[in-house]
């Protein structure tokens, strides 16, 4: 894996401009050398106090909602028409089996928050441990998927020679004084296909990986990939049946002073991760 960076974002500005009115030169003398501005009218105060009400109650209309603000987003069977990069609004998930977040909408933005979840799942350090990797591999995988992948899973994650080489000791855990990190921080989704029963979806996201430790050989480093998922919907959810990962697309990185051993342990300690949505 190589370094990676953080991206930067993206705002805007707006303006606004004035309009000076010169107002008619008085003939009556007035010392500050022009007329007075004209007195309202009662039916033009009427009207502005009229506007004004219907801009408060047009307000209050408009906040008006439950104590959850995703009680006001749109159902999954009506999501939200956004931008590609933007949220739908519509509820992620409806539980979680474990850690790892369950229940997903029956429509792409679902088969994307799937997608994007169980990517996550599937790049943490629960994987290198046998008890976590098949809880995460009984709850992403289809049932038929699941069986057939869990040995060739074994083989890859729990091979002693690939754990060896990570700094991790036979059962996947770090050794004493240090903190393994295996981390996936999603930075988008896309539906390269969709029906009602199956989904193709990619997810580009950086990884994160290795030992903090004064020690360590292998310290975190961060890399990128784009895993794309093949999806089933299965007994009311959608399940993975097969994924495939590439590298890339990678940014440029930029010139930053790598943190410490303690600083990235204490980042990992303290930071919790998220239930991703489309």
């Amino acid at each position: 894996m190589s370094p990676g960076d953080e991206h930067d974002s993206f705002g805007g500005v707006g303006g606004s401009g004035q309009t000076r009115t010169r107002l008619p030169e008085g003939n009556s003398g007035d010392v500050y050398g022009g007329a007075r501005r004209p007195v309202r009218s009662s039916r033009s105060l009427l009207t502005v106090v009229g506007v004004v009400v219907l801009l408060v109650a047009a307000i209050a209309f408009a906040n008006r909602g439950g104590a959850d603000p995703a009680d006001a987003a749109p159902s999954s069977d009506t999501p939200g028409k956004t931008a590609a990069t933007a949220a739908t609004g519509t509820r992620p998930v409806t539980g979680k089996n474990g850690h790892i977040p369950t229940g997903y909408a029956h429509d792409d933005q679902g088969a994307q928050s799937a997608a994007t979840n169980y990517a996550v799942a599937l790049g943490s350090a629960e994987m290198f441990s046998t008890d976590g990797r098949n809880e995460i591999v009984d709850t992403v995988y289809a049932p038929d998927a699941a069986a057939a992948d869990r040995d060739e899973l074994r083989k890859a994650y729990g091979a002693k020679d690939f754990l060896s080489s990570v700094g991790l000791q036979e059962d996947g855990t770090a050794p004493q004084g240090m903190t393994f990190v295996s981390r996936v921080i999603p930075v988008g989704s896309k539906v390269e296909s969709y029906t009602d029963n199956q989904a193709t979806v990619s997810v580009w996201y950086s990884s994160l990986f290795g030992l903090t430790g004064v020690d360590s050989k292998n310290p975190v480093t961060e890399a990128w990939y784009t895993e794309t998922f093949e999806l089933r919907w299965v007994d009311g959810d959608w399940k993975v049946s097969k994924s495939t990962q590439k590298d890339g697309p990678v940014p440029v990185g930029r010139d930053q002073r790598a943190s410490s051993a303690q600083d990235m342990e204490n980042a990992v300690g303290q930071f919790g991760g998220f239930t991703y949505a489309r």
